[in-house]
């Protein structure tokens, strides 16, 4: 249970399109198939117990109207809602869907939920099937094509925990809330040619290098992910000794995908 903890990260998604030629050094557009969600989850502090854990199985996308679909890209397991707090949270979801509005969010849980009192003791949750099968949350956010998004849910295990009368039981009936929907940082993309060469680019901002990647074979083409905006010079350095290096100037914009001209390595 603690493996899934270990993919804690800081706060939903993008996605790459249809590589095309730009006719300018650098280009911005939204012209691309598929988005990418990233969903996290966090919590507030509960002082009654030590841990709440959710066991989670399944993540649901209701996209427009109509089509729900399962996240591939899910990571299923018990979290412990209090390892997610003081601005902490946790991967629960990665992956592309069509560009286009998300409606709704829907959690399939598991029967592995149960607190751990502040004595020590082990009481196991009861959950009502309807939300066990269909925990909801009501989005109606827009997705651009091309562009990473992060949607950072609030399971609120104070409000989640419910004494069942004198019996001594305890009930899970998940609060959650839609805490931020935001486009995070940017897409950088192109092409190197000749596309039989590997090249690998590094992303440059002052003296630090943000991220590196290579160059695809056959095609040559090149994609950053959720770069933070700035500007950059992004190096073009061929895995051979027949071509130079490449010096290219871009800058990033949040929620923005910028096209790099398509780089013609030059012989030495």
């Amino acid at each position: 249970m603690k493996t899934n903890f270990l993919k804690l990260v800081s706060g939903i998604a993008v996605a790459a399109g249809i590589l095309f030629a730009a006719e300018s050094c650098q280009k911005n557009s939204g012209k691309y198939e598929n988005s990418r969600v990233q969903i996290r989850l966090t919590d507030a502090p509960d002082p009654n117990v030590k841990e709440v854990w959710v066991d989670i199985r399944e993540v649901w996308l209701k996209l427009g109207d109509s089509n729900e679909v399962k996240l591939t890209g899910a990571y299923p397991g018990a979290y412990n809602l209090l390892e997610l707090t003081n601005g902490k949270d946790t991967v629960l979801a990665d992956a592309e869907i069509p560009a286009g509005t998300i409606s709704q969010i829907r959690l399939v849980l598991g029967d592995n939920n149960y607190i751990i009192t502040k004595t020590g003791e082990k009481i196991f949750l009861t959950t009502p099937s309807a939300q066990q099968s269909g925990l909801k949350v009501q989005l109606h956010q827009s997705v651009s094509g091309g562009l990473l998004y992060r949607l950072v849910l609030d399971f609120d295990a104070g409000k989640s925990i419910v004494k069942a009368g004198n019996s001594g039981n305890y009930l899970l009936k998940p609060v959650l809330r839609l805490i931020s929907f935001t486009p995070s940082g940017g897409i950088v993309k192109g092409v190197v040619m000749p596309d039989s060469v590997l090249t690998t680019v590094f992303a440059i901002k002052g003296t630090d290098t943000i991220a590196s990647t290579f160059t695809a074979r056959p095609g040559g083409q090149y994609l950053f992910w959720d770069i933070p905006a700035g500007v950059y010079n992004f190096s073009f350095i061929p895995n051979d000794t027949i071509h130079k290096e490449t010096v290219r100037a871009a800058t990033v914009v949040l929620g923005q995908t910028t096209i790099i001209d398509t780089v013609k390595l030059e012989k030495k």
